[in-house]
């Protein structure tokens, strides 16, 4: 009996193979120097060991791909906590905890563990090494939820039997590097040949593995330093430790035993107890009469300008809150970018002119009326009366631009107070996977967007690749420059988003 073909094309050309081959066989010759880490099967994402029944259309992923880079960090993760495995002969308490990403890779720490220094890092790094050159499958495998808790008991992932208490099904998928087993919320590479470009550096009380930037497949010879967002992350990591709240198992517990209202509000409150030593700082160094708060997409700009606005004024402030958004130029003389839409995250989309006019005419004491910018009509509008500026009163001003010094050019320095904000968020889903600030930032934007903007949520996700570019251009290159960093990631906000 003849076997039966399949056609599918791939990078433009039409091909035929048996029915049930595997991607990785159909993809195995590269499209360049970049390997193929998953593919897109008409539109589904699939891995490489997954086998083509039917006709198809397929679309290589890379590293430089969004998906690839994640699927190219999870790979690296689970090779790294394979080298530890096979270091410490399994020893439960050698565990490597992910704590957050940092611009050159992702920071872990071992509790209980001082000896993460050169020497070990150098060990860890040469079994990775290794594991790498034999590449090794990662296998996935479907097995029940008693047999999951059972490895992750022996292998003392105590975390991971935490979170499957709350699973509502019976089966589970995990990987498996020879008699290593994880669970993790992706796709993984084909093996461990893929992971080839990693370093180990010490840091702080732990290490950062080294990875490529988004957008490449090499490590940057140039590292972005950012050592106060890594102090602002590092302090929630350490509040959620003590109070219990390090992941989403740890987090359900103490709801069901506790319930969530004593949670909610010491976030709340400690949230509160940071803005008031902002406010006190700006009120301390009395030339300051702008308050520039930046951040990414959905970062809480608005809201927090709108709460430090009130600590302002329970200290006899009078507080102008004004948004960035308002002085966007009309709609139709938006500046397009590299693929001819219409850039709005860029600075040139801003009046910045007009917006130095308006500033320096303030601090002159003159009288202006502010801007308005219709996001329904696209168009700039004046509606408010106009404003001058008395001894008391302080302009708090939001926008993704507000740490760029091209933004504030004309302004005397020592009348501004510069403010970064981004959700960090200090929950992690097990130690081994976190939630993305990224995701949570588009959930965010999503609802935002649906409610005041007119956007449904296909148009924002459309959107977000052109955001998430912008604030790399326009955002991060400024933030170690803000006086004072603020967290708006709220532990349970997850949970309230999925509403």
């Amino acid at each position: 009996m003849k076997e039966k073909n399949i056609r599918y094309k791939l990078d433009g050309e039409w091909r035929e193979a048996p029915a049930g081959t595997s991607f990785a066989e159909l993809v195995k010759e590269p499209a360049g120097d970049l390997p193929t880490l998953l593919v897109q099967a008409d539109g589904h994402l699939r891995e490489l060991h997954m086998r083509a029944v039917s006709d198809c259309v397929l679309e290589r992923i890379t590293i430089t791909d969004p998906i690839g880079s994640m699927t190219y960090r999870r790979s690296a993760c689970m090779l790294l906590y394979k080298a530890l495995h096979d270091l410490t002969s399994g020893c439960k308490d050698m565990n490597a905890l992910l704590r957050f990403n940092v611009p050159d890779g992702i920071y872990f720490t071992i509790p209980g563990f001082d000896g993460v220094n050169e020497e070990f890092l150098a060990s860890v790094k040469e079994r990775m090494r290794v594991l790498s050159e034999s590449c090794i499958p990662f296998m996935k495998k479907n097995v029940s939820l008693s047999e999951a808790m059972e490895i992750f008991r022996r292998q003392g992932m105590e975390d991971k039997i935490r979170l499957m208490r709350f699973r509502r099904v019976s089966r589970v998928n995990l990987y498996f590097l020879e008699d290593y087993a994880d669970y993790f919320y992706g796709y993984m590479a084909a093996h461990t040949g893929f992971v080839n470009a990693f370093d180990l550096r010490r840091h702080e009380d732990g290490f950062i593995l080294v990875l490529p930037p988004e957008g490449s497949a090499s490590l940057s010879e140039t590292p972005i330093r950012s050592e106060k967002l890594f102090a602002v992350r590092s302090a929630f990591e350490k509040w959620g430790d003590a109070l219990g709240f390090r992941t989403v198992g740890e987090l359900n517990e103490s709801i069901c035993r506790n319930g969530y209202s004593n949670m909610l509000l010491m976030q709340e409150a400690m949230q509160e107890g940071q803005l008031a030593r902002i406010a006190s700082r700006i009120a301390a160094r009395r030339q300051i009469r702008i308050i520039l708060i930046a951040g990414p997409s959905s970062s809480g700009k608005t809201s927090f300008s709108h709460r430090l606005s009130i600590q302002l004024s329970a200290m006899g402030y009078t507080p102008h809150p004004i948004a960035m958004d308002d002085y966007f130029i009309d709609r139709a003389n938006t500046p397009l970018d590299e693929n001819g839409e219409k850039d709005f995250e860029c600075l040139e989309a801003l009046d910045v002119e007009l917006f130095n006019q308006d500033m320096l005419s303030l601090l002159d004491g003159k009288e202006v009326r502010l801007p308005s910018y219709n996001f329904l009509t696209g168009k700039r509008e004046y509606h408010s009366g106009k404003l001058r500026l008395g001894e008391k009163d302080i302009l708090v001003i939001e926008g993704i631009h507000g740490l760029n010094p091209a933004l504030s050019y004309a302004l005397p320095q020592e009348s501004l107070f510069r403010i970064y904000v981004s959700a960090m968020t200090q929950l992690n889903i097990d130690e081994h996977n976190p939630i993305p600030e990224t995701d949570v930032r588009l959930i965010r934007r999503i609802i935002r967007d649906a409610r005041t903007r007119g956007y449904s949520a296909s148009q924002t996700i459309q959107r977000w690749p052109a955001v998430r570019r912008g604030e790399e251009r326009n955002i991060f290159p400024f933030q170690e420059q803000a006086d004072v960093m603020f967290n708006t990631a709220m532990v349970y906000e997850t949970g309230v988003l999925k509403v």
